[in-house]
């Protein structure tokens, strides 16, 4: 049904000019109104504008909200906010049970008050993929991937149990189970549908996900992009996801890609450009002959990496090419034709040509001059030409700490050490052998980015073929890993005949899931990481996965390099990256002649000859019909049934408090909890990494009977707020300025923070509980910048959970501002050059805020009273950072959940009365 109770521009078409045939918003009826650039709008403001045309409904989304879109100028100030109401939501595990659990808990409240509890279900499709639990444990060794996957069911099995209740109680949120693939992967093959019909209306298929690699469904026309949980709640809830009015670049690709360049050679290049081109923050919409003439899954590839060069969207419109990858995955005829047909009929078929668009800026990359390439040793846009490698990792080596290098002498660069432990990832009794700078103890081909692309897998297969014919392997210290991103993976390598020669280089499946780039590889022999830690050793990993900071691979791995699949098989051979594999041998064959990667290269014919067997549909409509299909592990979990979860005891998994009622604004006698200097960020504030075991929630779990082995990470326990708000401002390295200096000088740090009026040096968590039993109000004041980083929904949960009733900073990062708004924290912005700092405050006042006698209200002006320990009073004006009518909303609700929550239940009510 369409609402227009609030939409006067008259734009609803039918698709076929028949009444009997579906209706779309039509963005040619709405240019003729009088809106006359639209056809000249890059493709992604139109589906946002698309978008809120077809939502207007005069109070989420305004007729101003689609008046500024159709009237987008590409180099105007960005001041305005716009709703975009996406069409679906996908989650990962980590990020998904705790959305799973709000929502259960709003269930919860709703039997509570009397209510159906049905009336809590979400508004657009769910999708929760579970791929981030898995730790590859076992790697080249029989049965690796079953081995790895009974150990992910032993440790989550609590968090699965909820999963299970949480598929049958809701209609609109389905759960993937383990060992099926990664978010990413299975949104290509699967999920994304390109056009929505829902009850008689077709639009385009949008989404927002909780994992920054969502952009990679960019690469087949479906624009969406990575948000924190809370953004996420909100988009599944039917509110819409607010984002500053965008600037669009456009990056024009012309010529093609030459023999023996890779996709992944392709996307480093676009990396390192748009890095250095400041796209941060931007959408960025490829054009030209060289964006039409890549396929979908080099797109995908392409789009992908977004987040690594700082963009928003990396966004190829929907052509043949498209409709191509569709057919060839097993969507329907009927489905690749309504594609195409609405696509065509809004005006958005094709790539666009150069001077079609306006764009706010253009950069061009010419795809035939890129060269086979790495990024590394440290971050996604260092690319380095792969003949250059061995220099570049030298470089690196003798550069000084401060400028980001590893401070080592030229004498230091050769020194080698002998070891003896087991080959690595595979049983067998210990060799010796001698390691060094340099050599790769990991050479993963990894599930985000490249396992989404045949050609570079079938390459990769290729390379192990022709290696094994040589007589070639791997070397005994590197640990290799095969972690694909789906099972269709894995039936066309065996229908090309490469699965056996993968294996036999060690590159056999050890899981479905997310591996080396979040760093889920698994141990290392103890032997070696002795050596590498005793020696201060600087050795590498290769992974074609998409990140590449230091110690996220493994943490003892300083060296990390991004590479594609054939590359990672080559550099796994060779065993180390102090060699240039364009001119110096892999190794030597039984005879003794040395091996050049070009003899092991596949021509492009070759990978094509056998990429037809990655474009049977057949096995992607076999794979997806039925996941449950031959899962025992799965099928053997068992949770408890009906609308309303019933809680059971667990450490992982408990109903949280976000529905206290409406925000009280009368703050009276509040304490500082914590003064934060600039930069502090979502890793400074929410939970993250391994459970310390002296740690307020590692103790929690002490005395709830986990043993340290089976605390796990606070990532897997995301779904329990005991042990997260525990873990809330709980970095080792926060800096609470409230804490006197350490007798050498050196600034106190960690979780720590001085209770008043006590006086006592105690934990975060400890002094919050203090206060919130006196019914004493708390108050965190910061610097610059504060919450930048990832959008992690529990830095703002959290934070409410800890009884924090305003956050006062100099400056705040638009989303955690925004999260905070949502939760019902107050966000204040110190006016002019006040801050902490200059107000000497150090947490021995005491504070009051007035202003909100009528409420609050977007971006009013209030006043901080400061009442010092010797009686003194200060005013301070402050600015609310609550921006918007809805967030102002929200707020007066208690937040976005309590608010949604009425609302559901309203909804309920009133068409049960309705009904009556």
């Amino acid at each position: 049904m369409v609402n227009q109770s609030f939409n006067d521009f008259d734009c609803v078409r039918h698709l076929n000019g028949t009444d009997a045939s579906p209706r779309y918003f039509s963005l040619e009826a709405l240019a003729s109104s009088g809106f006359e650039r639209i056809g000249r709008l890059p493709v992604v403001i139109r589906i946002l504008l698309e978008s809120v045309l077809r939502n207007c409904d005069g109070a989420k989304v305004l007729e101003s909200h689609v008046r500024d879109l159709a009237n987008w100028e590409p180099n105007a100030p960005r001041e305005r906010e716009i709703p975009f109401v996406v069409g679906r939501v996908l989650l990962q595990d980590f990020t998904g049970i705790p959305l799973l659990t709000d929502l259960a808990a709003m269930r919860s409240q709703a039997q509570k008050r009397g209510a159906n509890p049905k009336a809590v279900e979400p508004l657009v499709p769910v999708h929760l993929v579970v791929d981030h639990s898995v730790q590859t444990e076992y790697s080249n060794v029989p049965n690796a991937l079953r081995r790895n996957m009974e150990v992910e069911f032993r440790r989550n099995r609590e968090r699965y149990e909820l999963m299970k209740w949480g598929m049958q109680a809701f209609d609109t949120f389905k759960v993937i189970p383990p060992g099926i693939g990664i978010c990413h992967q299975i949104n290509l093959e699967y999920l994304a549908q390109g056009v929505i019909a829902k009850k008689d209306v077709v639009f385009p298929d949008t989404l927002v996900g909780t994992d920054s690699h969502t952009t990679m469904v960019n690469g087949i026309g479906v624009l969406g992009w990575g948000v924190g949980g809370i953004e996420a709640e909100a988009g599944m809830l039917g509110q819409p996801v607010y984002m500053l009015m965008p600037d669009v670049v456009g990056v024009e690709l012309s010529g093609s890609l030459a023999a023996g360049v890779t996709a992944t050679d392709a996307v480093l290049q676009v990396t390192e450009t748009l890095r250095a081109a400041k796209v941060v923050g931007k959408l960025v919409e490829f054009f030209g002959e060289g964006a039409a003439s890549l396929s979908a899954t080099d797109r995908a590839t392409i789009a992908n990496m977004a987040p690594e060069y700082g963009a928003t969207s990396g966004f190829f419109p929907v052509d043949e090419n498209t409709l191509t990858y569709y057919r060839q995955t097993g969507r329907t005829e009927e489905q690749v034709a309504l594609i195409q047909q609405y696509f065509t009929v809004q005006g958005i078929f094709g790539a666009p040509k150069a001077g079609d668009i306006d764009y706010s800026k253009v950069i061009n990359i010419d795809l035939g001059a890129i060269r086979p390439s790495v990024s590394g040793p440290k971050r996604p846009q260092d690319r380095v030409d792969l003949s250059a490698l061995p220099q570049r990792f030298d470089e690196v080596m003798l550069q000084d700490v401060k400028s980001g290098g590893y401070g080592k002498t030229f004498g230091q660069l050769n020194e080698r050490y002998t070891v003896s432990a087991k080959p690595a990832g595979a049983p067998g009794p210990a060799t010796q052998y001698e390691i060094g700078h340099g050599d790769v103890l990991v050479a993963a081909i990894t599930s985000c980015t490249n396992t989404s692309n045949p050609e570079l897998l079938i390459a990769a297969g290729l390379v192990a073929k022709k290696a094994l014919e040589r007589g070639l392997a791997a070397k005994p210290w590197v640990k290799t890993l095969f972690t694909p991103g789906s099972r269709v993976v894995t039936a066309y390598l065996k229908d090309a005949g490469l699965t056996e020669p993968l294996e036999a280089l060690g590159f056999g499946i050890a899981a479905y899931g997310c591996g080396a780039c979040v760093g889920n590889i698994g141990p290392l022999d103890p032997a070696l990481e002795d050596i590498v830690v005793s020696k201060d050793l600087v050795c590498s990993a290769v992974l074609s996965g998409n990140r590449n900071f230091e110690a996220r691979i493994h943490g003892n791995l300083r060296a990390n390099f991004l590479a594609s699949p054939p590359l990672v098989v080559a550099l796994a051979l060779a065993g180390t990256t102090r060699i240039d594999v364009t001119s110096e041998p892999l190794g030597t064959d039984s005879e003794g002649k040395p091996v050049m990667l070009a003899d092991l290269w596949p021509t492009n014919e070759e990978i094509k000859a056998l990429s037809v067997y990655a474009a049977n549909s057949a096995h992607y409509a076999n794979l997806y019909a039925d996941f449950t299909a031959g899962h025992d592990l799965w099928n053997e979990i068992k949770s408890s049934e009906g609308a309303v979860y019933d809680w059971p005891e667990s450490t992982y998994a408990a109903e949280p408090d976000f529905f206290s009622g409406a925000n009280s604004l009368e703050i009276v006698g509040a304490k500082a909890l914590a003064v934060l200097g600039n930069s502090i960020t979502t890793d400074h504030i929410s939970p993250a990494g391994s459970i310390a075991k002296s740690s307020p929630a590692g103790e929690w779990l002490t005395q709830h009977g986990v043993t340290q082995k089976d605390f796990n990470t606070y990532g897997a326990r995301r779904g329990h707020f005991e042990v997260m708000v525990r873990g809330t401002f709980a970095n080792v390295r926060l800096k609470n300025l409230m804490l006197p200096a350490k007798a050498d000088g050196s600034a106190d740090e960690g979780p720590f923070t001085t209770h008043q009026p006590s006086g006592e040096r105690t934990t975060i968590f400890e002094a919050s509980r203090r206060y919130i039993d006196t019914n004493t109000p708390s108050i965190i004041f910061a610097g610059e910048e504060y919450g930048t980083g990832s959008s992690r929904d529990w830095a703002a949960k959290g934070t409410r959970l800890l009884g924090v009733k305003a956050v006062i900073a100099r400056s705040f990062e638009r989303i955690h501002r925004s999260n905070l708004a949502g939760l019902g924290v107050l966000p204040l912005q110190f006016v002019g050059e006040e801050s902490a700092q200059s107000l000497c405050i150090d947490g021995t006042e005491t504070f009051e805020l007035r202003g909100f006698e009528d409420g609050v209200k977007p971006l009013q002006e209030v006043t901080l009273v400061i009442t010092r320990a010797d009686g003194s009073t200060q005013h301070v004006k402050l600015l609310a950072r609550i921006d918007t009518q809805i967030e102002a909303t929200y707020f007066r609700q208690g937040g976005i959940l309590p608010y949604v929550l009425e609302r559901l239940l309203e909804k309920s009510a009133t068409q049960q009365a309705t009904l009556g």
